[in-house]
């Protein structure tokens, strides 16, 4: 047994969570409708709210109460986005003395445009500070969090930089590895070829990967649908396939059905997506934060990852009503109860 692939063999004289990487503000559009080209949506609410990996998942973490430290770090402006990011971590306990603000950059933003009766949405990012966040800016010698978090590869220019021999990311996190930090890793969906070259060479660095459908695809090329249907037996292969590219301790595989988990152990987990009201769906843009969120908060307690998932997929459904990513998410006790008086999706609990 790999023993990473315990959260019982977590570090007991540390505490706490360090996320770094994506430092977003996102302005959100609720619209009527998505438009075709030359034609016009109107727009119906608009807000400014926490975006990017590790905002997200620090900002849901405190939102979850979860009881320990938070500490962000990573690149920001010194204009007034990058202020709106101090004082809202500030205003949720979250530690940003390990993001630097710098008054020749722009603090990242994304417009992210929701259809009003889907949920459904669409990003236009500008990366910002974000594109120069590199290793030199990550120092693990004074924190004692007991877990670093990074993402999202695939939108962190320098980060996302490999060689024949080596990978910026996967510097990063061996180094909070040897630091004494488990770690965890998410990707953004870009639909590109470049997932294999960049994302694979830092796995042998991560305890735990995060992916949804679309990603796992575009990095092991196996489809998680048989006949239009989710089909656990692929996403068992396409794990395993990513444990063999060298992730420690768990891989968790997320789609709108459920979540999959496959330990380095051999275990193997489904958990069905919580049967949210489609009337009480505002938006689905933080829903993959806030799986992760929740399952990371279960890691860090040291809880079986089946429980581990059952929160995710809990703080998941409870982010879907509100717009923003964090603003509904309730506290990790009152996201479970609200998942069991919603119930749960069909998702085959069979092994393949």
């Amino acid at each position: 047994m790999n023993e990473s692939a315990s959260s019982s063999t977590l570090p007991t004289d540390r505490t706490g969570v360090l996320a770094g990487g994506n430092w977003i503000v996102d302005h959100l559009k609720v619209i009527d409708a998505w438009p075709a080209q030359d034609s016009l949506a109107s727009i119906r609410e608009e807000m400014f709210g926490n975006g990017g990996s590790p905002y997200n998942i620090l900002k849901n973490l405190a939102m979850l109460r979860a009881p320990f430290p938070l500490a962000g770090v990573g690149l920001i402006g010194n204009d007034e986005k990058g202020l709106f990011i101090r004082e809202d971590c500030a205003a949720h306990g979250i530690n940003t003395n390990g993001l630097d603000a710098r008054s020749s950059l722009a603090t990242s933003y994304t417009d992210v445009m929701t259809v009003r009766n889907t949920g459904r949405r669409t990003f236009f990012h500008r990366r910002g500070a974000n594109a120069e966040l590199s290793p030199a800016d990550f120092d693990f010698t004074s924190t004692r969090a007991r877990h670093f978090h990074l993402g999202y590869l695939m939108l962190l220019d320098r980060l996302d930089l490999v060689d024949s021999t080596s990978s910026a990311a996967g510097e990063v996190l061996r180094r909070a590895t040897e630091a004494g930090l488990t770690t965890s890793v998410d990707c953004v969906s870009e639909d590109s070829d470049r997932f294999r070259e960049v994302v694979l060479p830092a796995l042998p660095h991560v305890d735990l990967f995060f992916a949804n459908d679309f990603e796992t695809e575009r990095l092991t090329g196996i489809s998680l649908l048989r006949d239009h249907r989710v089909d656990p037996a692929a996403a068992r292969s396409a794990a395993q396939h990513l444990l063999d590219a060298g992730v420690r301790a768990w891989v968790i595989i997320h789609l709108p059905e459920g979540v999959f988990a496959a330990g380095a152990n051999g275990e193997w987990h489904i958990q069905p997506s919580v049967r949210v009201p489609e009337a009480s769906i505002v938006g689905a843009a933080g829903a993959g934060d806030a799986l992760a969120a929740g399952v990371l908060l279960g890691w860090h307690e040291g809880r079986p990852m089946s429980d581990c998932l059952l929160l995710g997929v809990a703080a998941a459904a409870s982010s879907l009503h509100h717009a923003s990513c964090s603003e509904s998410i309730p506290s990790a006790e009152e996201c479970l109860h609200q998942a069991e008086s919603y119930g749960f999706n069909l998702l085959s609990a069979h092994s393949p």
